[in-house]
């Protein structure tokens, strides 16, 4: 949503969770899921360690009316969940196009948060994207299954950079066209 020359970004209800903006006060518990290697080997951008400060300015980014990604917090905590269970974004492309990405923290693996949280931002498509892509490590088919689980469909391999692995890494990318 714009309002005169700010870009709100909007909660947004699931079943079991909302998604909404990053606070200040979620930077702890970000920090201490990110820290675990596991998720940050599953990210493009995430570095291992992770650098004093990083979390704060992710989500002072994320609150800049002029960015160009969107990040919202899996907040379980109205269903009895934590309160942070990973996070979500889209960051903005050209001709009408996002791209979706997401972590879940692992003590939330396997439980399908993953997928109810990409189902549900792509219902509610907040950039009226009319394409979104995606892409999963080839060492994390469950990113994957995520992905087809949610109708993306698979486009070909490709690699990209990991800064926490210091490598480029194969990928498999996905893309869902928006029916309107």
């Amino acid at each position: 949503m714009r309002h005169a020359d700010i870009t709100v970004q909007d909660t947004i209800e699931a079943d079991r969770f909302i998604l909404r903006p990053c606070r200040k006060s979620d930077a702890g518990l970000i920090a201490m899921y990110a820290a675990d290697d596991r998720v940050s080997r599953g990210t493009r951008a995430m570095p291992h360690p992770l650098p004093p400060g990083a979390v704060e300015a992710m989500i002072e980014r994320a609150s800049q009316p002029d960015r160009t990604e969107d990040v919202w917090v899996i907040d379980g905590s109205a269903h009895g969940h934590a309160e942070a269970l990973g996070l979500i974004s889209l960051e903005r492309m050209d001709r009408n196009q996002s791209e979706i990405f997401y972590w879940i923290a692992p003590a939330f693996w396997n439980t399908g948060f993953a997928t109810e949280a990409v189902r549900t931002l792509i219902a509610a498509n907040p950039h009226r994207a009319e394409r979104i892509f995606a892409e999963a490590f080839q060492d994390n088919p469950g990113s994957a299954r995520v992905l087809t689980n949610c109708g993306f469909d698979y486009l070909g391999d490709a690699e990209a950079f990991s800064v926490a692995r210091g490598a480029t890494v194969p990928t498999w990318t996905y893309t869902l066209k928006i029916e309107k």
